[in-house]
């Protein structure tokens, strides 16, 4: 009775278009009121939820990325990004791509790429006569690598979720390697594609203007060598390190390239705030949401289920990966990790899958779902900075989707993809 009455809620809210973490926690109330449990606990556990120190580098990392944007890191990785692939046909379409897998190593953020990247690509994209629903389908899906290159703050929220102490830095490593991959199969596509309709070509323009243009761009992209650096070096933690990536985009931004001005900084801390608070209410709601299903033993039987459908290691980690690609359409990252972090991964290790692994794989497999509708939250900038419908972006869209799924069969079944690199270390 109870397991019905919470995900009855749930969807039914969701389906009036009640925002998730106010769902979540409806939903959460109401199981709590049927099974007679003191509403109170719902409240200590939201709060159990956000109380955990490693979170703390979330508004420092969405700090850094909206202050990047601010200083006009976008634009130059752009320009990089242009001298070194805009000579081929869609050239710029792999520009994109290469801007965005910069960007993502700066920002972590896949609707902070989309945004950024996106309000430079697409205009220069219809200027130079490329079809704009293209121009979107880049943009949207190159975003996603972002979520793989480190710094990501999803990755923060999976380590604080899993509760086995999943070591951040080895997360940050384990993804440079599937983010390279993914980010050059995209570009593969966007090639592809380009060259069946027949898309502008650029031309190259010196090695002069690159090197210049590589230079300039040099002390942004630093920013993600001094996070991983000092991490792996034992210089800092994690945590500490959001904070260094502040500080060092202010500089940057402020004394190199002078974009970014004390207004900049003080909308951008705003922004911020605000965002940061939407991400841990999502958290803290989520966090009482899956207390509830760990109260009505909804993994164990989950488990039973895929236990009952298949003993196969590999059959179930693919089981699991249709399982989050389905959550993924109708509901966002942050709350999807909390939810599916303590039912997904006692499962897949039990199938020996490394946690480390595994976190790489939830990444890449919900990042698909901000790009998937009804609920995909990057495909809606996308839409909004492209100033295309949905419907005509999907219709198009599906190359570059078939490309993000071989991606997330490559990391699942190939271990050595994520691990190799943390195992260097």
């Amino acid at each position: 009775m109870e397991i019905v009455v919470l995900f009855l809620v749930l969807f039914v809210m969701l389906a009036l278009g009640v925002p998730v973490a106010f769902a979540l926690f409806g939903a959460a109330l109401a199981t709590f009121m049927v099974a007679d449990i003191p509403l109170i606990v719902a409240v200590q556990r939201m709060a159990a939820g956000i109380s955990v120190f490693t979170l703390m580098a979330i508004p420092f990392f969405i700090f850094a990325g909206d202050l990047m944007y601010r200083a006009g890191i976008a634009e130059r990785l752009v320009r990089v990004a242009d001298a070194a692939f805009g000579r081929v046909r869609g050239g710029l379409g792999l520009v994109d791509v290469g801007a965005s897998m910069m960007f993502g190593a700066v920002s972590g953020s896949a609707i902070a790429s989309a945004s950024a990247i996106g309000s430079t690509m697409v205009p220069l994209m219809d200027e130079k006569g490329y079809d704009r629903d293209y121009s979107v389908n880049v943009t949207v899906t190159a975003a996603i690598v972002g979520l793989l290159i480190p710094p990501s703050h999803n990755m923060i929220i999976y380590a604080a979720a899993s509760g086995i102490g999943v070591s951040i830095g080895d997360l940050f490593l384990a993804g440079i390697v599937p983010g390279l991959m993914t980010g050059s199969m995209l570009m593969l596509t966007a090639w592809l594609v380009a060259r069946k309709r027949n898309l502008p070509r650029g031309h190259f323009p010196g090695w002069g203007a690159f090197t210049r243009a590589a230079l300039y761009a040099l002390p942004g992209l630093m920013t993600g060598v001094i996070i991983m650096g000092g991490i792996l070096s034992g210089i800092f933690t994690p945590t500490e390190s959001s904070a260094i990536a502040v500080i060092y985009t202010i500089i940057v931004g402020s004394l190199v390239y002078r974009n970014l001005g004390w207004r900049g900084t003080w909308e951008a801390a705003q922004k911020s705030v605000r965002t940061t608070a939407l991400v841990l209410f999502i958290i803290a709601a989520a966090t009482a949401f899956g207390f509830a299903l760990a109260l009505l033993e909804v993994p164990a039987a989950l488990a039973a289920l895929i236990g009952v459908m298949t003993d196969n290691p590999l059959m179930t980690l693919l089981v699991i990966n249709i399982m989050l690609l389905i959550l993924g359409t109708f509901m966002d990252m942050a709350p999807l990790i909390v939810i599916t972090t303590p039912i997904f991964l006692p499962v897949a290790m039990a199938n020996g899958v490394d946690p480390v692994h595994f976190g790489i794989i939830l990444m890449i497999n919900l990042g698909i779902g901000l790009v998937t509708p009804p609920v995909g939250s990057v495909l809606f900038v996308g839409s909004a900075v492209g100033k295309l419908p949905i419907a005509q972006i999907v219709r198009t869209i599906w190359p570059f989707y078939l490309t993000l799924i071989a991606a997330l069969l490559l990391i699942s079944f190939v271990p050595a993809l994520s691990l190799w690199l943390p195992g260097q270390f």
